[in-house]
């Protein structure tokens, strides 16, 4: 018989259920008691949930039309260790992680090509049963390539649950040809543009434009010190931002949001040669029409960026601990994991919400 740890002693008594959360058809979730995870291997290990970031991919699995085939949600965990496998090495009961569900085999043709969110195997990796529980199952593959990561003491598990997220921020820019002092302009004020606008602060670029429809959002921005724009009320942007960078446009354009008109936008407001990085998740079967001519003649970058690999992770990590990143800041919600619902809510609303989190007990 296994002598494999399957339970978690918590509060002096054998915890066999715990909650977690999933989509139950459109626009509906579910908090349901499921049976803790049984670690399945000896490289396994199981964590507690402390913090868990709600994504925009997530909000698009709920609401939308998600075109990825992971339906789970909460891939932005942060815990504390409580069991381990045998052949598990360097890590121990009570030690702070961040866990990162998908990770990528690091040896298949995409991976040799640095192309490692392409892997085969990024997919079909993951935690069990998602991030939004209060515990969850990290596999031996996970835990064996780098899916697991403690934490620093400064770090506090609610930066930590913001890690994932810029780490694919992080992804965006280094696959952008970027310079110290470029102008960027940002289109979606939600939590990961405003990512976007600290990291264009953090590698020294000159003038940040934010762009996005929810006041409450642009005015959040402000407090970075960003010019921000409403792109219902000030209709011709391109006549404000141009002007501010000589005449040219920005030399980057972040576009984190899955609008289709957002991304057209962008190309009125990116310089002749300049880099557009399609950043938002647009939704399944989204299309859009343009000149090609004139995408052709003005040679734009279009660069797509999805996800990221342990390597981003660690970069944001860094970031985050060196504290050249204020991304507490960023937090304007925690709920407990019983209320997940109007964690969900809240964040789809968007009305006062920045950056949603949902949290468990200690």
């Amino acid at each position: 018989m296994s002598s494999l740890p399957t339970v978690y002693i918590r509060h002096g008594r054998m915890e066999k259920e715990m909650k977690a959360v999933f989509v139950k058809g459109h626009s509906a979730v579910s908090i349901d008691d499921v049976k803790v995870p049984e670690l399945a291997s000896a490289g396994d290990a199981l964590v507690k949930m402390r913090a868990c970031g709600l994504c925009g991919s997530d909000i698009e699995k709920i609401y939308g039309e998600y075109g990825m085939a992971s339906g789970r949600l909460g891939h932005e965990p942060a815990g504390q260790v409580v069991a381990v496998g045998k052949s598990v090495k360097g890590f121990a009961l009570g030690d702070r992680v961040f866990i990162h569900h998908h990770v990528p085999c690091y040896s298949c043709h995409y991976c040799e090509h640095g192309d490692h969110t392409m892997c085969p195997a990024y997919q079909t990796s993951n935690i069990n049963p998602c991030g939004l529980a209060e515990q969850f199952l990290v596999p031996e593959w996970n835990v064996s390539r780098g899916g697991l990561i403690k934490l620093p003491g400064n770090v506090t598990y609610d930066e930590a649950s913001l890690i994932e997220p810029l780490a694919c921020c992080i992804r965006a820019w280094n696959k952008c040809n970027f310079q110290k002092g470029d102008d960027v302009a940002v289109i979606g004020a939600g939590p990961a543009g405003l990512m976007h606008v600290l990291l264009a602060q953090a590698y020294g670029t000159r003038k940040v434009f934010v762009i996005d429809i929810n006041d409450f959002r642009l005015n959040f921005a402000k407090k970075y010190g960003v010019e921000a724009f409403n792109s219902i009320s000030d209709q011709d942007l391109e006549s404000k931002i141009k002007p501010a960078t000589g005449g040219r446009g920005v030399d980057v354009c972040v576009v984190a949001t899955g609008s289709m008109t957002a991304l057209l936008q962008s190309f009125e407001l990116t310089r002749k040669g300049g880099n557009i990085v399609l950043f938002g998740v647009p939704p399944k079967g989204s299309q859009m029409s343009c000149d090609m001519s004139k995408l052709f003649s003005s040679e734009h970058s279009i660069i797509p960026s999805y996800a990221a690999s342990e390597i981003e992770t660690n970069e944001a990590l860094k970031l985050i601990a060196e504290k050249q990143v204020d991304i507490a800041s960023l937090i304007t919600h925690r709920f407990d994991i019983a209320k997940a619902a109007d964690a969900v809510k809240c964040a789809h609303e968007a009305k006062d919400a920045m950056k949603v989190i949902v949290t468990t007990e200690s």
